[in-house]
């Protein structure tokens, strides 16, 4: 190895970036072969570096997330959902609601594509370099609680906000008592116009008063959620069941 090689290797230890050392010298061989410039030969490197860089940041930002599988927009059946608006998810896919602070919330039946589509919103964002966050209703009232309980649902609140997007999957499926109902209140007010929501719920916004115990709370919820707010109506039948017959189903 000559001089030159081992100021290479020791520079990319010291800079943190092991790809360098990594592919320096295949790509000096293309760039002898092609002739490439001082400058296009550097442009590569540093390339190279920087895309497995933000490669290996986006995969570990999608397991922090905590996903419940890894659902892509691209795998999402239209097919089997026709209401669902080709143009709008693709929209959503680019993220632009996130730097205006807009929610999306996604409403239908279970089975209907609600989750896939907001864990592959979720995975774009991820890979955009954004932080992002999942769990049920239920899962973040607990999270909310235990901080309460701590006396720092401030500060969890304020560190929630860090968060480009938070998602909450499956609204509507437990009833919240009062003090649940307030504390997802206070979640949602702690983001409203700072930073994303996307929900996912089985019953339509009129029924949302059945969900937290207080037709008044569920009302001044919703007008902060949609003030901004993409929303996408699904509908049909289940995806997960659609290879089951009546008689099938009946017997479960």
């Amino acid at each position: 190895m000559n001089g030159a090689a081992k100021d290479i290797e020791y520079y990319a230890r010291a800079l943190r970036a092991p790809r360098i050392a990594d592919g320096y010298r295949s790509l000096g061989d293309r760039a002898r072969e092609a002739g490439w410039s001082h400058e296009e030969y550097l442009a590569a490197v540093l390339s190279r570096e920087v895309a497995e860089r933000e490669a290996s940041g986006a995969a570990l930002r999608i397991r922090a997330a905590r996903f419940p599988g890894h659902k892509l927009l691209e795998e999402f059946n239209f097919d089997h959902q026709p209401a669902a608006d080709r143009n709008l998810v693709a929209h959503l896919g680019t993220g632009v609601f996130l730097e205006e602070a807009k929610n999306v919330v996604l409403l239908g039946p279970p089975g209907t594509g609600k989750t896939h589509l907001a864990v592959g919103i979720g995975i774009r964002a991820a890979r955009a370099g954004h932080r992002v966050l999942f769990d049920t209703a239920t899962g973040w009232v607990s999270r909310l609680a235990e901080a309460h309980d701590r006396g720092r649902l401030p500060q969890e609140l304020a560190k929630l906000r860090r968060y480009k997007l938070l998602i909450v999957d499956e609204v509507g499926y437990i009833p919240f008592d009062q003090d649940s109902a307030n504390l997802f209140f206070q979640l949602v007010s702690s983001r409203y116009e700072h930073a994303s929501l996307v929900l996912t719920s089985n019953l339509a916004f009129s029924r949302w008063g059945e969900v937290f115990s207080d037709a008044t709370v569920a009302s001044s919820m919703i007008d902060r959620i949609v003030h901004h707010a993409e929303v996408l109506n699904l509908t049909g039948s289940s995806y997960r069941l659609r290879n089951k017959t009546k008689t099938q189903l009946q017997a479960q």
